[in-house]
């Protein structure tokens, strides 16, 4: 099974419209089985806080399910466990990497990287503009997706 851990700042906004929109993708694929699929902060100040509304309402207007969903911090032993670490911003790769160990930094990636698309997910919890983020995140989970299947990750 693949483990592929989505991070931002809080895990209330980006990490878990990506995590729900992924599962979406690879349910709809019927490839769900060979996929663990997690979400988290890099923070702590959203601990056990449910996904923000304007999440939940733009996966809605999308058709996509919200997974069953409390925002956490990844911990050390999580760098360990999972094969992808995807991050929404270079802030959180910073942040990122002051909690797991040097040898799993080859384990980070920006969502958009897939995409080939050089910039940041914008935070919504700033912007408000969860429909930019959602696109986003859609262009970088469609890519991330296409990419494990050409490369024979699965």
């Amino acid at each position: 099974m693949l483990k592929i851990m989505f991070i931002c700042h809080g895990n209330i906004c980006r990490s878990p419209m990506a995590q729900s929109y992924f599962t979406h993708l690879v349910e709809k694929k019927s490839i769900s089985h060979k996929f663990i699929i997690d979400s988290s902060a890099t923070s702590r100040e959203e601990i056990s806080h449910y996904p923000h509304y304007g999440t939940k309402s733009i996966l809605k207007e999308n058709n996509v399910k919200l997974i069953n969903h409390r925002a956490k911090q990844i911990i050390k032993k999580e760098a360990d466990e999972f094969d992808y670490l995807i991050c929404m911003d270079n802030y959180n790769i910073k942040n990122l990497k002051r909690i797991i160990d040097k040898k799993n930094y080859k384990k980070i990636h920006l969502l958009l990287d897939f995409a080939n698309v050089d910039r940041n997910i914008a935070d919504p919890w700033y912007t408000n503009d969860f429909q930019l983020t959602f696109d986003d995140v859609k262009l970088g989970c469609d890519n991330l997706l296409d990419y494990l299947l050409k490369n024979n990750e699965l």
